[in-house]
């Protein structure tokens, strides 16, 4: 089958999602580099800091970051659907190692595991993340494993459309509640000022993350987005239920 090149206004969505990652990224990357001195106290050891930056980094642009690409795959990679499908995975694959090394960090701490456990936010991240790994898991059995009947890939492939995006919204959400709850303890405890470069860095990034995701949500679920490769596995679907 022919490589379907992208419309101009798909391409639009693309380079805005793309602006809005550089975005974050950029974002992330100032707050955790320049204000590295917020994420533990200063009596804190090396290791303690390494790991607290490490969390925002691994999370955001490893995780959110890597796996909204991921989902975008299907929309502007030329190709097969098999090769579509081998980014698509690798790339989840990527952005779950990440996850996890991710939330491995917050558990390295001088404090230990179920110091960082107890807020909305670490509940979150946890079922996100558990979520995603076996979102991933049922998408390598389901649609790459070559043994599967296509009638049954069929089958799944709207759940595994919605789960897939699920999981990536509530990525972003845990995201959110994460900065929330940073940024109300350094201004209660830190005395970081609401006006102060700190604070409109997070709450940058905030914004940032929120237009980012419902992008990368628009693109995946818009027919208007659909390739054509898409709509004739969808069409196979409904003729096999007929």
């Amino acid at each position: 089958m022919a490589a379907v090149s992208p419309s101009p206004s798909l391409l639009r969505v693309l380079v805005l999602a793309r602006l809005s990652a550089m975005a974050v990224a950029l974002l992330v990357l100032v707050w955790a580099l320049v204000f590295k001195s917020s994420f533990v106290p200063q009596s804190s050891s090396p290791n303690d800091l390494i790991y607290s930056v490490l969390h925002p980094l691994l999370m955001v642009i490893g995780f959110i970051l890597i796996s909204g690409e991921a989902i975008l795959v299907h929309r502007w990679l030329p190709g097969s659907m098999n090769l579509k499908k081998s980014v698509h995975l690798s790339l989840q694959g990527v952005a779950l190692a990440s996850g996890v090394f991710g939330i491995w960090t917050k558990f390295q701490g001088r404090d230990g595991v179920v110091a960082n456990f107890y807020s909305l936010h670490s509940w979150m991240g946890v079922i996100c993340v558990s979520l995603f790994g076996a979102q991933w898991l049922m998408g390598f059995l389901s649609f790459w494993h070559r043994g599967e009947l296509r009638r049954v890939r069929l089958k799944i492939l709207p759940w595994h459309v919605f789960l897939g995006l699920y999981t990536y919204g509530m990525a972003v959400a845990t995201a959110e509640t994460g900065l929330l709850e940073k940024l109300t303890f350094l201004q209660t405890k830190r005395n970081v000022l609401k006006h102060s470069p700190e604070s409109m860095v997070v709450n940058s990034l905030g914004l940032a993350l929120a237009l980012l995701g419902g992008i990368v949500i628009f693109a995946a679920v818009s027919p208007k987005y659909q390739t054509l490769q898409t709509q004739l596995m969808y069409s196979d679907k409904k003729q096999f239920s007929t």
